[in-house]
């Protein structure tokens, strides 16, 4: 019997202040990397969905994830996320650049997005997961 499930992560909630700009930002963004959008602004790369909860706190260092990286499916992709993240005037820390020490081929963007949360878009096609 085949199995539905996977061990992996389920979801992941965003917390955004203004979940319009968000959404303005993600949907093109999610749209370039392969992902589909479902009800209500959650989005899914059909094995894990993420949505958007404007919430209305203050925001403060804390310990936690650094970045989120997402698969792109060759280095096309991450160029085209690179354009997108030019218009779209975001704040790009790094990239698209080669990073051999990670693994060969391993091709990356790395930025900001409007909550200033740092987020990764990465073709990695020798990565030993």
């Amino acid at each position: 019997m085949e199995k539905k499930w996977i061990p992996g992560i389920n979801h992941i909630e965003f917390w955004v202040s203004d979940r319009k700009r968000s959404m303005d930002f993600y949907r093109p963004l999610f749209q370039l990397i392969g992902w589909r959008e479902m009800a209500n602004g959650t989005f899914s790369s059909g094995r894990i969905e993420i949505y958007f909860k404007e919430e209305k706190v203050k925001k403060t260092d804390s310990i936690g994830s650094r970045h989120i990286c997402f698969q792109a499916i060759d280095r096309e992709t991450v160029d085209n996320v690179a354009r997108f993240l030019v218009e779209a005037k975001a704040s790009i820390i790094r990239g698209p650049v080669e990073r051999p020490e990670y693994s060969p081929g391993y091709y990356t963007v790395d930025f900001r997005d409007p909550d200033s949360y740092v987020i990764e878009v990465a073709y990695t096609p020798n990565m030993e997961l």
